[in-house]
This record gives structure tokens, sequence and C-alpha cells, in this order.
């Protein structure tokens, strides 16, 4: 049975002594057992897998390329027109939309062959990613390779990506009427679904690849976990602002820095009645929530940093630290230079797969951190 599969090493390993400090020493890559090395390694191909389609999914909202293929056929829909006449059919379906009618009426064939590539490549790489995923799963499974308690994390992620699928063709189907534009509250939900699945498979992955660290009690390193977590989520927070700011286009707007046009707080912040709509649908407010999230990121993480520093933690954590703090450093970059040209196509793109990797290497840095119940 999938059940008794064990695939941890039934040999209990030495732990060593460092500074009072009881530490379990990670397993390097080629000493963990053949079953969890391929198990990790497929599910880091699969997370750079949902980076990629993150990005590819930047770079078709930002050239308004998301409602050029206006229906959802998961099977028959994985192959592109090919000759005149279905191209011509397919443009004739994508003429019937508001956006054509309202927005892109002049445009041509050649033209709309050029929105549609970038739409089209999106959908497959995310079919691709249900592909790699669902067929070694079932390998593994096939062959009993798989602990028991992994099999639920596992199909779980299977299940999210079934329903980022789902959400994504439902965010789709809100540019088809009247509107040409997707709803906000539905590409955030999009964006914050395929987060949740690149969280997932990477937490997993790196269990497969690290033991946790036994240590005795130590109220600075217990303090820095809490922490991480509560960084994670604040970094979780900016990736919904985010999702907001693309959905309502505020990057269009408010395009100085430090100021928002001269302002700290911008007056129009909450023009919109009733007060809470503000949040999501207020140029102003959605970005200035945003530059919030970063300043307090720009703030905690070099402090984070130095304490890292200065904790006795491992040397791995004291790198993923580093790591984050370069990778912020460079992601606010970013952020401020997409915000100043006012949002080119590449920059948007690259800040958005900045914000992916931000968050892995949150991800890593948090995981290093973990620990056990504290030896007696």
């Amino acid at each position: 049975m999938v059940s008794h599969i064990i695939l941890a090493p039934s040999h209990p390993r030495p732990a060593s002594n460092r500074g009072g400090f009881f530490f379990d020493k990670t397993l390097p890559m080629d000493s963990i057992s053949p079953a969890r090395r391929q198990i990790a390694v497929w599910l880091f191909i699969c997370s750079l897998m949902v980076f990629a389609t993150l990005v590819v999914g930047g770079v078709t909202r930002l050239t308004h390329s998301g409602l050029s293929i206006v229906e959802w056929q998961p099977i028959v829909g994985t192959l592109p027109p090919i000759g005149q006449a279905e191209w011509q059919e397919t443009f004739d379906k994508y003429k019937k939309t508001p956006e054509y009618q309202k927005v892109n009426h002049q445009m041509d064939l050649d033209e709309f062959k050029g929105i549609f590539w970038w739409e089209y490549w999106h959908r497959v790489l995310g079919r691709t990613i249900g592909l790699v995923f669902l067929l070694p799963f079932l390998y593994f499974l096939w062959k009993r390779r798989i602990d028991g308690p992994l099999v639920p994390k596992l199909v779980g992620i299977f299940i999210l990506g079934g329903l980022q699928g789902a959400m994504g063709w439902y965010m789709v189907k809100s540019g088809l009427v009247d509107d040409p534009r997707v709803s906000q509250y539905r590409l955030t939900a999009h964006l914050s679904i395929a987060f949740l699945i690149f969280i997932s498979m990477m937490w997993v992955a790196l269990d497969l690849v690290a033991e946790r660290t036994k240590r005795a009690a130590d109220r600075v390193v217990d303090g820095l976990q809490r922490f991480g977590f509560w960084l994670a989520l604040l970094a979780f927070y900016m990736i919904v602002t985010g999702g907001f700011v693309a959905g309502i286009r505020a990057g269009k707007a408010y395009n100085t820095f430090p100021l928002m046009n001269g302002h700290v707080v911008p007056p129009e912040i909450f023009m919109i009645d009733p007060w809470y709509l503000n949040f999501f649908n207020n140029m102003a407010t959605v970005q200035f929530d945003h530059r919030l999230g970063a300043w307090l990121l720009a703030f905690l993480v070099p402090w984070f940093w130095v304490r890292i520093r200065r904790a006795q933690v491992s040397a791995r954590a004291r790198l993923a630290a580093t790591t984050l703090l370069v990778a912020l450093a460079v992601q606010i970059a970013l952020g401020i230079a997409t915000l100043l040209l006012a949002v080119p196509v590449a920059l948007g793109a690259a800040h958005q797969g900045g914000s992916m990797v931000v968050f892995g290497v949150l991800l890593w840095l948090n995981h290093e951190l973990r620990v056990a119940p504290a030896l007696r």
C-alpha cells in the first residue's frame, strides 16, 4: 500500500553541537533517497514553470492580449488556428467582442495574430504544467515512491491547478461583456491562486530536501521564525494589492516617486462612496496601498537581515537572508522604474516576475528558520 511507503532514512543521524545549539544537518542532494530527490526535482521544475507562466501572463495582460481567445477549450484549444480560413474564423469571433468593437475596431488579421499568440502561449503553458504535474504524480504513485502523508498535499496542489484554469476563464469572461477589460477582482484572484500553487510546490519540495533543524529553546530564533511568517504575509499583501493595481491600471497614474503627484497621501484617496470601494476601484488608494507595502518591506527586510546575521542560525539561513535583501532591492528598483516610465511591457513583466522571485526566496528563508520542538 502507498501509505506504508517510508521515504525518510530508517537510521537516526547524529546531531552536532555548536555553541549549545543542536543542529540536525540538512541532507545534501546526493544523500537523499532517490525517491525524495526525484519528487523534489519534479516539484522544483513545476515551480519554475509556474514562474514562466506568470511572466508570460504579465506580458499578456500588458499587451492587452488576454481577450483575444473568446472560448475555453482545454483539449481542442491546444491547437492554434491552421490555415487562412481558421484564422479568419477565430478573428471573426473576436470581432464580436466589446474590446474589438470599442477599442480595436481598426485592427487587421495580422495585428490580431500578435495579441492571439501571447494569450495562446499563456494557456498552453498552464495546460503543460497540468500534464507535467499529473503524469509524474501518477507514475510515482504507481511505483509506490510517494510517502502516504505526501499524497493529499500533492492532490491538493493538483486541485488548485484545476481551480486556476477555471478562474482564468472566469476572469476572461468578465471582459467579454460590455466593458472590454477583465474584473480586477477576478484578475487578483487568478494571480493569488498562481502564487498559492507556487508556494505549495516550493514548500513541499523544500521539505523533501531539508530536514527540520533541532535546537535548544531560544527566544531570539523563535522570534525570527515568527517574524518571517508575518513578513511572508506582508509579501502576499503586496501580491494582492499589485493585482488590483494591474486590474484597474493604476500604474498609469501618479507616475512620480517618492511622492504621489506631490503628496505623501493623495487627496483623492477616499473620493468614492461608499468608502470601502476605494480599496478596489480607486487608482489613488490602490496604488497608495501597494506603495505602503513596498515601504514596509524596504525597512523591515534589512532589519530582519541584521537580526539574522546576529543570531545563531545556519549558514543557509544567512545566505537566504542576504539573497532576500538583494532580490527585494532589485524588485523595488524595478517597481520604481516601471512606475516612472508608466508601465512599459518589459519592465512591467519583469516586476511581476520579480515578485515571485522575492516570495520564493522568502519561502526558502522561512523554511531554513523552521525549528522542531526544543530538546529537553
